[in-house]
Protein backbone atom coordinates (compact mmCIF):
# COMPACT_ATOMS: atom_id res chain seq x y z
CA UNK A 1 0.00 0.00 0.00
CA UNK A 2 1.57 3.15 -0.75
CA UNK A 3 2.29 5.76 1.74
CA UNK A 4 -0.86 8.52 1.25
CA UNK A 5 -2.91 5.09 1.22
CA UNK A 6 -1.81 4.52 4.65
CA UNK A 7 -1.89 7.71 5.49
CA UNK A 8 -5.72 8.51 4.27
CA UNK A 9 -6.88 5.17 5.99
CA UNK A 10 -5.16 5.77 9.59
CA UNK A 11 -7.06 9.24 8.91
CA UNK A 12 -10.03 7.74 8.32
CA UNK A 13 -9.98 5.53 11.48
CA UNK A 14 -9.56 8.12 13.35
CA UNK A 15 -12.50 9.89 11.80
CA UNK A 16 -14.26 6.96 12.78
CA UNK A 17 -13.31 6.96 16.27
CA UNK A 18 -13.96 10.38 17.15
CA UNK A 19 -16.91 10.43 15.28
CA UNK A 20 -18.39 7.22 17.28
CA UNK A 21 -17.12 8.60 20.29
CA UNK A 22 -17.52 12.44 20.15
CA UNK A 23 -21.18 11.33 19.08
CA UNK A 24 -22.01 8.58 21.52
CA UNK A 25 -20.18 10.78 25.00
CA UNK A 26 -19.79 14.35 24.16
CA UNK A 27 -17.27 15.95 22.70
CA UNK A 28 -15.42 17.30 26.18
CA UNK A 29 -15.83 14.20 27.77
CA UNK A 30 -13.56 12.60 25.49
CA UNK A 31 -9.79 13.79 25.05
CA UNK A 32 -7.27 12.67 22.35
CA UNK A 33 -5.90 10.08 24.92
CA UNK A 34 -9.07 8.47 24.77
CA UNK A 35 -9.36 8.54 21.21
CA UNK A 36 -5.81 7.50 20.81
CA UNK A 37 -6.02 4.63 23.32
CA UNK A 38 -9.26 3.32 20.96
CA UNK A 39 -7.19 3.22 17.83
CA UNK A 40 -4.01 1.44 19.88
CA UNK A 41 -2.12 4.58 18.73
CA UNK A 42 -0.08 7.13 20.62
CA UNK A 43 -1.63 10.77 21.43
CA UNK A 44 1.62 11.95 19.04
CA UNK A 45 0.77 9.99 16.42
CA UNK A 46 -2.75 11.39 16.71
CA UNK A 47 -1.51 15.13 16.79
CA UNK A 48 0.41 14.27 13.24
CA UNK A 49 -3.13 14.02 11.52
CA UNK A 50 -4.65 16.43 13.44
CA UNK A 51 -2.16 18.88 15.10
CA UNK A 52 -4.60 20.18 17.88
CA UNK A 53 -8.30 18.95 19.41
CA UNK A 54 -10.39 21.19 17.84
CA UNK A 55 -8.92 20.57 14.43
CA UNK A 56 -10.21 17.38 14.87
CA UNK A 57 -13.57 18.43 15.86
CA UNK A 58 -14.15 20.41 13.22
CA UNK A 59 -12.73 17.66 10.84
CA UNK A 60 -15.52 15.68 12.79
CA UNK A 61 -18.15 18.07 12.04
CA UNK A 62 -17.29 18.46 8.73
CA UNK A 63 -17.23 14.97 7.92
CA UNK A 64 -20.49 14.83 8.84
CA UNK A 65 -21.91 17.65 6.46
CA UNK A 66 -22.56 15.90 3.43
CA UNK A 67 -25.85 17.49 1.14
CA UNK A 68 -28.94 15.26 1.27
CA UNK A 69 -28.87 12.39 -2.16
CA UNK A 70 -30.62 13.85 -5.05
CA UNK A 71 -34.08 11.98 -5.18
CA UNK A 72 -36.17 11.61 -8.41
CA UNK A 73 -39.23 11.09 -5.66
CA UNK A 74 -42.17 13.86 -5.66
CA UNK A 75 -41.22 17.01 -3.38
CA UNK A 76 -43.69 16.42 -1.11
CA UNK A 77 -43.10 12.69 -0.47
CA UNK A 78 -39.84 13.91 -0.01
CA UNK A 79 -40.55 16.86 2.51
CA UNK A 80 -42.35 14.76 4.41
CA UNK A 81 -40.08 11.80 4.23
CA UNK A 82 -37.70 14.18 5.99
CA UNK A 83 -40.04 13.76 9.09
CA UNK A 84 -40.44 10.09 8.40
CA UNK A 85 -36.38 9.18 8.36
CA UNK A 86 -36.11 11.16 11.74
CA UNK A 87 -38.32 9.08 13.75
CA UNK A 88 -36.66 5.89 12.11
CA UNK A 89 -33.60 7.64 13.43
CA UNK A 90 -34.79 8.26 16.97
CA UNK A 91 -36.31 4.88 17.24
CA UNK A 92 -33.05 3.47 16.83
CA UNK A 93 -32.16 3.78 20.61
CA UNK A 94 -28.56 5.46 19.67
CA UNK A 95 -30.18 8.93 18.63
CA UNK A 96 -28.28 11.45 20.49
CA UNK A 97 -29.69 14.85 18.71
CA UNK A 98 -28.39 16.79 15.83
CA UNK A 99 -24.11 16.28 16.25
CA UNK A 100 -24.13 19.86 14.77
CA UNK A 101 -26.24 21.88 17.35
CA UNK A 102 -24.52 19.54 20.19
CA UNK A 103 -21.27 20.53 19.00
CA UNK A 104 -22.02 24.21 19.79
CA UNK A 105 -24.02 23.55 23.01
CA UNK A 106 -20.79 21.88 24.62
CA UNK A 107 -18.06 24.08 22.91
CA UNK A 108 -19.72 27.22 23.83
CA UNK A 109 -16.94 29.32 22.44
CA UNK A 110 -19.14 31.56 19.40
CA UNK A 111 -15.76 31.82 17.27
CA UNK A 112 -15.42 28.23 17.08
CA UNK A 113 -15.12 26.51 13.67
CA UNK A 114 -17.80 24.54 14.69
CA UNK A 115 -20.43 27.01 14.99
CA UNK A 116 -19.93 28.00 10.93
CA UNK A 117 -20.09 24.24 10.11
CA UNK A 118 -23.50 23.72 12.14
CA UNK A 119 -24.50 27.18 10.47
CA UNK A 120 -23.54 25.68 7.38
CA UNK A 121 -25.68 22.35 8.07
CA UNK A 122 -29.11 24.05 8.84
CA UNK A 123 -28.60 26.27 6.32
CA UNK A 124 -28.35 23.38 3.66
CA UNK A 125 -31.29 21.32 5.52
CA UNK A 126 -33.19 24.33 5.09
CA UNK A 127 -32.28 25.43 1.27
CA UNK A 128 -33.32 21.54 0.67
CA UNK A 129 -36.37 22.69 1.72
CA UNK A 130 -36.95 25.64 0.01
CA UNK A 131 -35.65 24.11 -3.41
CA UNK A 132 -38.57 21.39 -3.01
CA UNK A 133 -40.86 23.85 -2.39
CA UNK A 134 -40.11 25.92 -4.97
CA UNK A 135 -40.58 22.47 -7.25
CA UNK A 136 -44.22 22.90 -5.90
CA UNK A 137 -44.90 26.39 -6.69
CA UNK A 138 -44.88 27.20 -2.78
CA UNK A 139 -44.82 31.64 -3.19
CA UNK A 140 -43.50 31.51 0.27
CA UNK A 141 -41.17 29.06 -0.19
CA UNK A 142 -38.28 30.98 2.07
CA UNK A 143 -40.69 31.19 4.82
CA UNK A 144 -41.95 27.98 4.75
CA UNK A 145 -38.55 26.30 4.46
CA UNK A 146 -38.10 27.55 7.87
CA UNK A 147 -40.95 27.02 9.07
CA UNK A 148 -39.99 23.19 8.43
CA UNK A 149 -36.29 23.38 9.52
CA UNK A 150 -37.76 24.72 13.26
CA UNK A 151 -40.28 21.99 12.76
CA UNK A 152 -37.66 19.41 12.30
CA UNK A 153 -35.14 21.06 15.10
CA UNK A 154 -38.06 21.29 17.41
CA UNK A 155 -38.61 17.32 16.89
CA UNK A 156 -35.32 16.83 17.70
CA UNK A 157 -35.14 18.56 20.69
CA UNK A 158 -38.95 16.72 21.57
CA UNK A 159 -37.47 13.34 21.30
CA UNK A 160 -34.03 14.11 23.02
CA UNK A 161 -36.26 15.19 26.32
CA UNK A 162 -39.27 12.70 26.11
CA UNK A 163 -37.26 9.90 24.39
CA UNK A 164 -40.36 9.37 22.18
CA UNK A 165 -39.50 9.28 18.56
CA UNK A 166 -43.23 10.10 17.73
CA UNK A 167 -42.84 13.39 18.26
CA UNK A 168 -41.11 13.53 14.45
CA UNK A 169 -44.54 11.78 13.56
CA UNK A 170 -46.37 15.24 15.25
CA UNK A 171 -43.77 17.36 13.73
CA UNK A 172 -44.96 15.56 10.57
CA UNK A 173 -48.16 16.60 11.38
CA UNK A 174 -48.00 20.15 12.04
CA UNK A 175 -45.78 20.19 8.21
CA UNK A 176 -49.07 19.02 6.89
CA UNK A 177 -50.62 21.82 7.96
CA UNK A 178 -48.18 24.32 7.12
CA UNK A 179 -48.28 23.03 3.33
CA UNK A 180 -52.26 22.83 3.10
CA UNK A 181 -51.94 26.58 4.37
CA UNK A 182 -49.40 27.32 1.67
CA UNK A 183 -51.91 25.59 -0.81
CA UNK A 184 -50.33 22.52 -1.38
CA UNK A 185 -52.83 19.78 -1.92
CA UNK A 186 -52.37 16.76 -0.31
CA UNK A 187 -53.84 13.00 -1.21
CA UNK A 188 -55.18 10.96 1.75
CA UNK A 189 -52.21 9.19 2.23
CA UNK A 190 -48.51 10.33 0.94
CA UNK A 191 -46.45 8.03 0.06
CA UNK A 192 -43.13 8.18 2.73
CA UNK A 193 -42.56 4.39 3.91
CA UNK A 194 -39.63 4.50 1.54
CA UNK A 195 -38.44 7.95 2.96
Amino acid sequence: MARADVRAAMQERILETADRLFYGQGIRAVGVDTIAAEIGISKRTLYNYFPSKDDLIVAYLSRRLKPAPPSDRPPLEQILGAFDRLERTIATGVFRGCPFVNAVAELKEPAHAANKIALAFKEQRRAWFQALLRQLGVKEAESLSMQLQILTDGAIAGAIVRGDPKVAAAAREAATVLLKAAGIKLPRKVRSDQA
